[in-house]
């Protein structure tokens, strides 16, 4: 343990700053506490992923063990993900990085087969708690379009596009020498090439036959051990699947112009049934019209019942916007069940995971492009289950998001309860079938949240614990303001085109449950928590006019309590109602001149609003259009309940909000913060043009030539539908690169490469400096516009002395400015409850603290025994709760305050901005230590976090370092190179959470958690858990009597007479290469290095010395067994001669 005391930072004495570019100062005077033990060493901390939570992005493959239960889904980028039980999922990921086309399990083995686009196929190791990859082949002369591996068999069929198939052994994944070309497949049937091969499968009934589908319309039952073709199938249209009847006598082909042809498999003339699921049947006789294509069909038979023949596409062309639907016919009733996304792949689960026996069909999973739908065939109407995957995060893009650790225990449940009110109806009753694997058995326990917020203005909160992911709560914001039902109803006060209500930051107390959240188009609205539904007549609305321009005004009164001794442009001292005549027309606020002014951007309803048990609103605070000018985006939000206060900052100014009295205590331009110690050169400046600023909201109607700028949204650049993801990585770059230019020129380089990673023009114009890197509260990222101006961008709320001559804490509010000020105000609350509500919270501004380099993230206080202080709170009470009740649990939690004597400092400021981070005594404001986080790069987000050692700064820089320093020296304790920053949503997602862990929006549908705890990794196994678990395989269908005696049952097939390399010799070394992986034998050979490695080759060296040993053993018992052989034989000859004389020999 190592202790820092602040006297001997005098001496120099400071041995424990280790970086060199920390340096410390100390305040004068003696000090009685002054020891400082810092228990967190770099030994506590590790970096890993941890778990991977929500839908695969952009999906293409799918894939499902009918025994273990277990549904495994492939991504266009090479993630593979696996799913089980509620609770149980895996992520991996391939490292070339291509598609996967297809996914194969070997059934009940814990084992899985991935076929990707770059013509490599993978073996899969399940029975670990992180899958590794086994073997891998890559094919050099041949593209892979299609895989079989029949059930309970090692031998792989891979279809090429070609049309050849070649032959793996999936034990060794070496390729066998039979190969199948498709020139013998159809000899003199087709005077053209067939085509890619699109289906390989055998006779349910016979496994020497082998059926080929190429893509031409061309099909081939191949006998393997005649090596040729037993009958040919050829049909005018293109195929697409192929399924086969149980008993193996018939066939069913999906092709691309909506028909489905049944054949029967010793009739190869023509097709025993054709027909068309979704075409209009001609009265005449004529061939119905044809259809769209029929990408897929499956036919499952049933034993008590007819069979199911289930379809994607195939729907009429006269359809126009029609969404994809599922077509699922059974006997003579067909069901068209419409999805909301086109669908990529589906899946009939069935009781039994043979092929020749009655399939029982019970359930289809489907895969789209944004969900996951399982339907239960069993019940009428087809309902679907239940999903208890967290799936629906992208319901609506994410536009900011934070994490909570270790919140009290209460709070879950109670969210639970009242979000449990909000679930569909009309779903399956039965389990969901996709229940393999088993959960992990970690120790950690503590309740951790996570909560989003949305585009369409809802915000989730989600159950986050033991690292698992379960929607809580939903909350809608949007539903207290007007809605246009369409564009030409748009009201004329203009809002934000794209997204208006999208959740811009949020803040959040667990302890009282209160929370805020600021939007886009320039609103905050104050939410409370209450078990009762309420309709709340009239909803609370305080408008705030914030100036955009500097005017000469007076410097604040430093010495003043009130709010009232402030005096600003457009400040308002009461509250407006939300009664129709808040809400007026733009004509009625128009300007002299034609602008608009004193109109906000939404309007609030003003009917009654009915309010369930949950979240309920408290206030909505809108900013106001100023002189035709569109008001700022919030930059900057806070809220504490024991003050009852609200706080928010933008490029304009600070605003404070008392939401129990609904009266606005402050409204000041930064500049007027200051008073008259403006460190900065400001001149007066008329307001601009009626633009909008970058990244913020809308002015959608004055046509202006920047109104594409203008009106974009969080979501814009971050996976929006509206944009590709070239451009928003376009304009991402071009905004982080004229911020890199106001910082230093080495930022600027670092992202010249990644921008020319991404083929991007490395010169840039002088025009991109209008462009902006966004930074907002909630996530340290938000637009600001990069002009002179000075933004506020932190806002925190404390008991603490602000004051150089201040002997007691009192309420504090914390500012901290793009330009690396941090400023304090003190606040005088009334001390009882009724008193709050009668007299005004008293304002006295305290000048500026402390000045670092870059713009101010986080700022935290620290007592002196180097405990983090938490902000004072109000225990939560029910608002609507009777009044008796109401007093019984409603009581303010103050923090420890701090006490102090003259000249001695009781707590620590600590401050971290963009570069860097500094640590002030308290009140005497000295700066005590401070360190350079970073010089060719910035600080995108910090947090100041309790680990169960103690506590720390946790940075995360745009470079794609994580970085956690000490406190109070900032000794640096992790710097690891993580993630380079090439996404404008991981910016804007990535936050810190207590106790080591983190998260990011790694792609538009799935949340990225890991830790950089020691303890947490060491424990990660346990946590995790099991997708394999032993079951034993179901018995083989019965053969019964007569089919036993004369011979109908099914035919299996010794496969390794006719692909082992006995029989069919060695395949070409040019056609594909063996890969061994990092979960066999070879690779974990190739891996070992270092210490871990030496042990490794040790340990692998000693199991080849015991197998030679166990040789040598063999060996010896076989020479010993030769010699008693030889000693019997020896001593029966002696008797046979013993008694006989030399002439009877």
């Amino acid at each position: 343990m190592k202790k820092f005391n602040i006297r001997k930072v005098l001496d120099g004495l400071t041995a424990g700053s280790s970086s060199s570019s920390s340096s410390a100062s100390l305040q004068p005077g003696n000090r009685e506490n002054d020891v400082i033990q810092e228990t967190l060493q770099s030994e506590h901390f590790q970096l890993c992923k941890t778990v991977r939570h929500g839908f695969p992005y952009q999906p293409s493959a799918m894939a499902f063990d009918p025994v273990q239960k277990i549904l495994a889904i492939g991504t266009q980028n090479g993630s593979l993900r696996l799913f089980g039980r509620a609770g149980v999922e895996c992520y991996c990921q391939h490292e070339s990085g291509s598609a996967i086309i297809q996914l194969q399990f070997l059934i009940n083995e814990g084992a899985l087969v991935s076929a990707l686009a770059d013509d490599s196929i993978h073996l899969w190791n399940l029975r670990q708690k992180i899958p590794a990859i086994l073997h891998s082949l890559k094919f050099s002369r041949e593209r892979i379009t299609f895989c079989h591996l029949p059930f309970q068999s090692k031998w792989l069929y891979i279809g090429t596009e070609r049309g050849n198939i070649h032959i793996v052994n999936v034990e060794s994944f070496s390729l066998s020498g039979y190969v199948i070309m498709w020139n013998k497949a159809i000899e003199l049937s087709s005077k053209t090439h067939p085509g890619p091969v699109v289906h390989i499968s055998d006779n349910p009934m016979d496994e020497g036959k082998l059926l080929i589908g190429f893509e031409c319309g061309f099909v081939v039952l191949w006998d393997l051990k005649s090596k040729k073709a037993d009958y040919r199938y050829n049909y005018d249209e293109a195929i697409h699947s192929v399924a086969w009847h149980h008993e193996g006598k018939q066939f069913v082909c999906s092709h691309s112009d909506g028909t489905l042809t049944t054949w029967n498999v010793r009739s190869p003339a023509k097709p025993a049934q054709i027909i068309t699921p979704h075409g209009k049947q001609p009265k005449d006789g004529k061939k119905p019209e044809p259809c769209k294509p029929i990408l897929k069909v499956e036919y499952k038979t049933a034993r008590a019942g007819e069979p199911f023949m289930i379809l994607s596409g195939g729907l009429s062309y006269d359809t126009v916007g029609r969404r994809a639907c599922l077509t699922v016919m059974h006997g003579k009733s067909t069901a068209v069940l419409e999805m909301d996304y086109p669908i990529v792949d589906f899946l009939a689960l069935c009781e039994t995971p043979y092929p020749n026996d009655y399939q029982e069909p019970y359930a289809v999973v489907v895969l789209l492009e944004k969900d996951l739908v399982v339907i239960d065939l069993a019940q009428p109407g087809y309902p679907s289950f239940e999903n208890p995957y967290p799936l629906t995060i992208h319901e609506s893009p994410v536009t900011c998001c934070e994490y909570f650790a270790d919140c009290p225990a209460e709070l879950i449940p109670a969210l639970y309860s009242v979000g449990s009110r909000q679930k569909r109806q009309g779903y399956s009753k039965k389990k969901w079938p996709i229940s393999g694997g088993n959960w992990g058995q970690g120790a950690q326990s503590y309740p951790e949240i996570i909560i989003t917020g949305h585009a369409d203005g809802s915000v989730k909160f989600w159950d986050a614990s033991a690292l698992m992911l379960q929607v809580l709560y939903k909350l809608k914001t949007a539903k207290v303001f007007e809605k246009t039902r369409n564009k030409e109803e748009k009201p004329s006060t203009d809002i934000v085109d794209e997204d208006p209500f999208a959740i811009q930051s949020l803040a959040w107390c667990p302890e009282s449950r209160l929370l805020c959240v600021a939007g886009v188009s320039a609103h905050v609205i104050v939410y409370r928590f209450s078990k009762q539904e309420i309709t709340t007549e009239e909803v609370q609305l305080l408008e705030v006019r914030m100036q955009c321009e500097l005017n000469e005004v007076d410097s604040p009164d430093v010495g003043g309590d009130q709010a009232s001794a402030v005096s600003t442009p457009g400040a308002s001292s009461s509250p407006q109602s939300s009664a129709p005549q808040t809400h007026p027309s733009t004509s009625s606020n128009n300007s002299s001149d034609g602008l608009r002014d004193n109109v906000p951007c939404l309007r609030v309803r003003n009917t009654p609003l009915k309010q369930s048990p949950g979240y309920q609103v408290e206030l909505i605070i809108q900013l106001v259009w100023v002189s035709g000018e569109p008001p700022q985006q919030i930059t900057s939000l806070a809220v504490n309940s024991a003050y009852g206060l609200v706080a928010f900052g933008n490029g304009n100014g600070l605003a404070v909000v008392d939401y129990l009295q609904k009266t606005l205590l402050l409204n000041m331009a930064t500049a007027e913060l200051y008073g008259s110690s403006d460190p900065h050169q400001r001149q007066p400046r008329s307001p601009r043009k009626a633009r909008q600023p970058s990244g913020g909201l809308c002015d959608g109607n004055d046509g202006s030539a920047g109104s594409e700028d203008r009106c974009k949204s969080p979501t814009s650049g971050s996976g929006s539908p509206s944009h590709s993801d070239d451009e928003s990585k376009h304009n991402f770059l071009e905004r982080v690169k004229s911020k890199s230019k106001l910082i230093s020129k080495s930022v600027a380089n670092d992202f010249a490469k990644m921008s020319r990673k991404f083929s991007m023009a490395a010169d840039q114009k002088d025009d991109a400096r209008d462009n902006s890197f966004s930074r907002s509260r909630s996530s340290s990222v938000a637009s600001i516009d990069k002009e002179s101006r000075e933004v506020i961008s932190s806002l925190h709320f404390y008991d603490c002395l602000s004051r150089k001559s201040e002997a007691t804490a009192v309420a504090s509010l914390w500012l901290g400015t793009s330009m690396g000020t941090m400023l304090a105000i003190s606040l005088n609350v009334p001390s009882t409850p009724e008193l709050r509500l009668q007299q005004t919270v008293g304002i006295s501004f305290c000048g500026s603290v402390v000045r670092l380099k870059g713009g101010i993230l986080r700022m935290a206080l620290m007592d002196s025994t180097g405990s983090l202080q938490p902000p004072a709170y109000e225990c939560w009470y029910d608002p609507n709760a009777p009044e008796d009740e109401k007093e019984r649990t409603r009581r303010r939690r103050p923090a420890s305050p701090p006490s102090t004597q003259e000249n001695q400092d009781s707590h620590y400021a600590v401050v971290c901005s963009d570069k860097q981070a500094k640590v002030v005594a308290m009140p005497s404001q000295n700066c005590v230590f401070e360190h350079n986080i970073t010089e060719n790069s910035f600080v995108l987000r910090a947090d100041v976090v309790i680990m169960p050692a103690g506590i720390c700064i946790a940075c995360f820089c745009a470079n794609g370092h994580i970085m956690t320093l000490s406190l109070p020296s900032l000794r640096p304790l992790l710097d690891v190179n993580y993630l380079p920053l090439t996404d404008m949503r991981i910016a804007r997602t990535f936050c810190f959470s207590n106790l080591g862990q983190a998260l990011y929006l790694t792609s538009p549908t799935e949340i990225q958690r890991l830790t950089y705890s020691q303890e947490t990794c060491d424990n990660l196994q346990e946590m995790l858990g099991e997708l394999f678990t032993p079951v034993e395989t179901p018995e083989a269908p019965n053969r019964g009597f007569f089919k036993g005696l004369f011979g109908g049952g099914a035919q299996s097939l010794d496969r390794e007479d006719l692909f082992g390399e006995l029989a069919a010799g060695k395949a070409s070394r040019s056609l594909a290469q063996h890969i061994p992986g990092p979960g066999s034998m070879e690779g974990m050979k190739g891996a070992a290095s270092g210490v871990v490695g030496e042990l490794a080759r040790a340990r692998i060296a000693l199991d080849e010395r015991g197998q030679k040993l166990g040789e040598l053993e063999e060996r010896t018992a076989a020479m010993m067994a030769s010699a008693d052989s030889f000693s019997k034989h020896a001593h029966d000859m002696m008797l046979k001669y013993k008694d006989k004389k030399w002439y009877q020999l």
